[in-house]
């Protein structure tokens, strides 16, 4: 089986949750033998030479915003085709350029595709008309769309992922237009041949709020891995690079990772690690998202307002992978207190690498976590600190959620999360060759 995903997440400069899901996706589905194509909407040229083909794919920016009316015009006007049909380019990978910084950001596959500024088009396009960009190449049997994009495949049957419907359940922890979201939801509902999400929680609220049957639904969860080398790491070799890096004690810190923005609920988090009295010092690493100025203003005066609290509380922006993996690794414990997630991701990741994890008991949460975590109410400040307290001096605590996370976060294997795939690709293969042959 032939399948295209999309790389409209994976083509950011730094990821999102969403882009490890679909690199994670793409090795599932090598995993059980399917044949990949990724396709980019990046704004690299369209070229009859091979070579400038790939240079400039591999060289693309991000695209700057659109600004002024003319220039909106013109992408109008740009976009209008789209409904009628868009072409992909196969992008060579020659081994002309040399990408191999940008291997850990690469999906697995066998064909990479370019459609000069596709995903813009396609939103814009939608915005105006409600229609769907439709892209005509390559030949695929299943277009797995991994995020809800208004882009459909002319002839494969098209599967959408969706994650979560967070802009509705907690419209204020988000910058989307609620309206405008909802809208392209409910048509990709309307078109989709397939839905696919992360978690029941998430399949409950997609039949729930967007009108969905049960059965057009499936739950398949998603995988976490890294790489082998991350794994298998010594603990010794670790600590040193915590202390080198960081001047941090090996298991001698509390770590929250994740984006900066409302939802993951920090300044909270920050309240009430203050409140706790504990020592052991908190790291918090996250790049900046939607409303950030304010969280990180309510953070900066809680550190100032309690003495010491600015070298409690030590902040980092976005990390590569490897140092990731390795502060993680190296955390007493990581503190996810999100207010809604669709999956979770830190969650696992933290359980996969051996760490302690304490998380919220809301939303998909503890489906998630099962009972290999510490579940607190994310909105209580004082459960939270009463947790952190328990988690900082009960050193057994820590080693049964360690073993426990460990054997949890082999539910979310890539093997158990490709055998869950491949069965929605099969039965929807299946019923529509049932339906053809009526």
């Amino acid at each position: 089986m032939r399948v295209l995903l999309d790389g409209y997440n994976m083509g950011l400069r730094h990821g999102t949750g969403v882009a490890t899901y679909g690199r994670g996706l793409s090795r599932a589905l090598k995993l059980r033998g399917h044949d990949v194509d990724v396709v980019y909407g990046g704004r690299s040229v369209r070229a009859v030479e091979p070579l400038i083909r790939e240079v400039s794919f591999f060289d693309a920016a991000a695209e700057p915003p659109l600004r002024g009316g003319a220039q909106r015009l013109a992408w109008w006007a740009s976009s209008a085709g789209t409904a009628l049909g868009c072409q992909a380019d196969e992008v060579p990978v020659s081994g002309a350029v040399v990408w191999e910084s940008r291997r850990p950001a690469m999906p697995a596959f066998d064909r990479l595709w370019n459609c000069t500024k596709l995903f813009r088009r396609a939103l814009l396009l939608h915005h105006w008309s409600g229609q769907f960009a439709r892209l005509r190449n390559p030949d695929a049997d299943v277009a797995h769309w991994t995020y809800p994009l208004p882009v459909e495949h002319a002839s494969a049957a098209n599967i959408y992922t969706l994650h979560d419907l967070v802009p509705l359940r907690l419209p204020h922890t988000t910058l989307d237009d609620k309206r405008r979201y909802f809208r392209l939801c409910k048509r990709i509902a309307a078109r989709a041949d397939h839905i696919v999400t992360v978690s029941e929680w998430s399949r409950q609220d997609i039949i729930r709020l967007l009108g969905v049957s049960p059965d057009r639904v499936t739950n398949t969860y998603q995988t976490v891995d890294f790489p082998r080398e991350y794994l298998v790491r010594p603990d010794d070799e670790v600590a040193r690079e915590v202390d080198g890096t960081y001047g941090l004690d090996y298991k001698g810190y509390f770590l929250f990772f994740g984006a900066v923005e409302p939802k993951k609920n920090l300044g909270r988090l920050v309240e009430a690690y203050l409140a706790s009295g504990v020592a052991t010092p908190l790291v918090v690493v996250g790049a900046p998202g939607w409303g950030t100025e304010d969280e990180l203003r309510h953070l900066e005066s809680l550190t100032k307002l309690r003495g010491g609290g600015s070298r409690r509380v030590l902040r980092m922006d976005y990390l590569p992978q490897s140092s990731l993996v390795t502060l993680i690794r190296g955390a007493r414990a990581t503190i996810f207190p999100s207010l809604y997630e669709g999956f979770g991701l830190p969650v696992v990741e933290s359980m996969l690498l051996g760490t302690a994890v304490l998380t919220s008991n809301t939303s998909c949460l503890p489906e998630i976590a099962g009972d290999a975590a510490l579940l607190v109410d994310p909105y209580s400040t004082a459960d939270l600190a009463r947790s952190l307290r328990a988690l900082d001096a009960d050193a057994d605590l820590r080693q049964h959620l360690e073993s426990a996370g460990r054997r949890r976060a082999e539910s979310f294997g890539a093997a158990a999360h490709a055998q869950r795939i491949d069965g929605v690709y099969r039965n929807l293969g299946v019923r529509t060759r049932m339906t053809a042959a009526a």
